[in-house]
């Protein structure tokens, strides 16, 4: 003999299968109003038919194009989720209206004291960009959505950046802000938050550990300049083997670089008195007939 389970046994079923997830039903059950409640909408109606026009005032609403309003008529969603733009009215007494922001919000993550891979201590803060894209589940789930994402952003941080050395901070800013709005975005879903954008804005780090860091900075700047230096003596040291060759095999070459030689101290010395010497004067010194 089978056994027909009602949906409700299968709710009770499911949840105690899964006792970590907490759902709110969020289904409108306006067919399920019970006797009092009818009374009540209905004293309402009346309500508002005596006191009409008063009554306008407090029973239209309007709401803009950003915005959306989640109404609980005796603590129950009306169908249709989100009411908006536009006007409608309310029963007085009966309903209560929420309104929710639909425009992107941000807020600033606070610095973030955290200990890297390789024992360094940093503060890191970011930016994250928000908006709700399901306003029932963001008023029915959570109580207030941007602190508690807030909240959900400085975890978030200070797990990623646990795991990550100093240098990979400084480096990978953006990879670490793509990873941060994943699991952010993965989180606030249930909420009806979606994470849209994540920027790591600043990276402090202690005094000692700046000047660590200048001083190693500054010696790698001189160990550069050193081998810059050092090149460039070697390309010139070639560069005069080459051109005392090609003197060499030109006495020519070697008379105008001569010449060449006392017009430049001519120039820069002018208290100088240069007696210049012919050059086959001296070839005749050297080599006697």
């Amino acid at each position: 003999m089978t056994t027909r389970s009602s949906p409700k046994d299968e709710a009770i079923i499911e949840t105690h299968m899964h006792p970590t997830t907490t759902t709110v039903d969020i289904t409108p059950t306006e067919n399920n109003v019970d006797l009092c409640s009818r009374i009540l909408i209905g004293l309402s109606y009346l309500l508002i038919f005596i006191t009409f026009p008063i009554s306008l005032c407090f029973c239209i609403r309007i709401v803009q194009e950003y915005e959306r309003a989640v109404i609980f008529r005796l603590g129950r969603i009306l169908p249709g989720g989100g009411k908006g733009p536009g006007l409608f009215c309310i029963l007085p007494c009966v309903d209560t209206i929420i309104i929710i922001d639909l425009r992107t919000a941000t807020f600033n993550v606070p610095p973030q004291e955290v200990l890297t891979r390789d024992s360094v201590t940093a503060s890191v803060d970011a930016v994250v960009y928000s908006r709700v894209f399901n306003p029932v589940i963001s008023v029915t789930n959570v109580k207030n959505t941007q602190y508690a994402t807030q909240l959900l952003a400085q975890t978030t941080l200070r797990n990623i950046l646990g795991t990550k050395t100093l240098q990979e901070i400084l480096s990978d800013r953006e990879a670490i802000a793509q990873n941060m709005q994943i699991q952010l975005d993965d989180g606030t879903g249930p909420w009806g938050v979606k994470v849209e954008r994540v920027e790591i804005t600043d990276v402090r780090l202690p005094q000692s550990m700046q000047r660590s860091m200048a001083a190693e900075a500054e010696a790698t700047r001189e160990a550069r300049a050193k081998v810059i230096a050092a090149e460039g003596e070697q390309r010139a040291s070639r560069q005069l083997k080459e051109a005392a060759d090609v003197i060499a095999t030109s006495p020519i070459a070697l008379q105008l670089r001569y010449l060449q030689t006392l017009t430049q101290i001519s120039a820069e010395k002018n208290s100088t008195i240069v007696f210049p010497i012919p050059v086959e004067f001296l070839n005749l010194i050297r080599h006697p007939i």
